[in-house]
């Protein structure tokens, strides 16, 4: 952390990191403020309670001036905005997210966590594991966790665990930003095609993987999963005086009931996961732990209390015959996996699998395609569409039909309204049947939590 006591202004300050950046920036002594044109929960809960919330939402340029020491620049703003304008015109220093974040970890052992999915979770579990065992350590991760507070730490610990995205560093840098950490340990989870915005071909967006992995330094770990197939073309590739491991799905249990366990040699070891791709994240979790200083057996010692990220596969509210879920899945490859997973947990059970299509990717009519048989596990799919969403992201207007030639699935039922997409879940029969909401977005304002408690009740 920056020994000085700065003043640091966000521009874009409610992003998923970016307001918990603002928050432990704030909890060291230094002076922050903060502009964004749109404040979602949980940031506005959080950058509310500490006293950070902008007054009112957009951008005002008059919060800048010669005494600002530094301006954070979020991902989601744009060169043309206001407060970048008049950060640039009065010559004020400048960094991204994660510019700030390596020089904060300059002289720390740096593990980054990539991929297109599962990044979240490894992430997750690597630093429950660590807190387990009173480690001290830093990170950086896109959800929360229980037994954490925030989800960004900076201090003097000697290690930073941090989930690495590949999109673009912000508006001044279009550096991915897994690449600006420049990692020692390097995780490549999976790699499916996303953000069509910044990586208009599946080439370009893969290729920032390559990159990845040819940073890994001389004396460098590279972990890389053998089951997704770009994963290990990339990571199998020779590269001098680095070291490659190579993970798998963790062998594993489920009883009658379904509860999971990992098995190793001829014990089992309960868990609060599941699902293919779940199992997979772990393997590749004890992997990373391996690598610094986390033996297997301290592994399957902590892993038992790790009850999940929040948003990821989350269970909301359940009772004898119905569970609601909720997941963060919105891209192709996630929202099959998480659909499969609670299909093979509940195999006599119905499930109804609603999707938020929020996203530039989601709402590009050209990559609409790579949604195809993405739900097919459900009984029944749903995707809801927020047209406004569309209009302000500068796209094409999508209609019912090119989402359902898209999904490729008969049964498919598209809602452009909130409001009915809520009626028609509250109107459906829910006795041995579960929900599942995917969505990066908000679901239209639907309070998710009470519409579980409805369909519970």
């Amino acid at each position: 952390m920056h020994p000085k006591k700065q003043k640091i202004h966000f521009i874009a300050i409610g992003g998923s990191v970016m307001h918990s950046l603002a928050v432990a920036l704030k909890e060291a002594g230094h002076h922050v403020t903060g502009s964004d044109d749109e404040v979602f929960e949980p940031s506005r809960g959080t950058l509310a309670k500490h006293g950070l919330l902008p007054e009112k939402e957009g951008w005002v340029p008059e919060k800048l001036d010669a005494s600002i020491d530094l301006v954070i620049l979020g991902m989601h703003a744009r060169p043309d905005n206001p407060e970048l304008l008049r950060a640039q015109e009065l010559g004020l220093a400048i960094k991204s997210f994660p510019e700030y974040i390596y020089e904060q970890s300059i002289d720390k052992q740096r593990v980054v966590i990539a991929g297109s999915h599962g990044k979240t979770t490894i992430t997750a579990i690597v630093l429950h594991v660590l807190k387990y065992f009173h480690r001290d350590f830093d990170y950086v991760i896109g959800a929360r966790i229980a037994g954490l507070e925030h989800t960004v730490k900076l201090s003097q610990a000697p290690v930073i665990v941090i989930e690495g995205d590949e999109y673009p560093s912000s508006a001044l840098d279009p550096t991915p930003k897994f690449l600006r950490y420049q990692h020692h340990v390097g995780v490549i989870s999976g790699i499916s095609w996303d953000h069509v915005n910044a990586f208009p071909s599946e080439e370009d967006y893969v290729k920032q993987f390559d990159i990845f992995a040819d940073n890994t330094p001389k004396g460098g770990i590279l972990i890389y999963s053998e089951q997704d197939s770009l994963a290990l073309m990339i990571g199998k590739k020779e590269r001098e005086g680095i070291v490659q491991v190579v993970y798998k799905t963790h062998a594993h249990t489920q009883d009658a009931n379904g509860n999971c366990f990992l098995t190793n040699a001829k014990e089992r070891h309960p868990i609060q996961l599941f699902g293919n791709h779940n199992f997979q994240n772990l393997s590749a979790a004890k992997e990373v732990l391996k690598k610094i200083g986390i033996t297997p057996e301290q592994f399957f010692q902590a892993i038992p209390s790790f009850k999940g990220a929040e948003g990821r596969l989350e269970k909301i509210h359940e009772n004898g015959s119905t569970a609601v879920y909720k997941d963060f899945a919105h891209a192709p490859s996630k929202a099959k996996a998480t659909v499969k997973a609670l299909k093979e947990i509940f195999p006599s059970r119905e499930l109804v699998a609603c999707l938020e299509l929020h996203t530039y990717s989601s709402l590009n009519k050209d990559f609409l395609p790579n949604y195809k048989d993405s739900l097919k596990a459900a009984q029944l799919p749903i995707v809801y569409v927020n047209p406004e969403k569309t209009k302000a992201k500068g796209l094409e207007a999508i209609a019912e039909a090119d989402i359902r030639s898209a999904f490729g699935l008969p049964t498919l039922q598209v809602f452009t309204e909130a409001a009915k997409l809520e009626q028609y879940l509250l109107q459906q029969s829910w006795k041995n049947k579960n929900l599942l909401i995917m969505s990066s977005g908000n679901l239209g304002g639907i309070d998710v939590h009470t519409l579980a408690e409805k369909i519970i009740a």
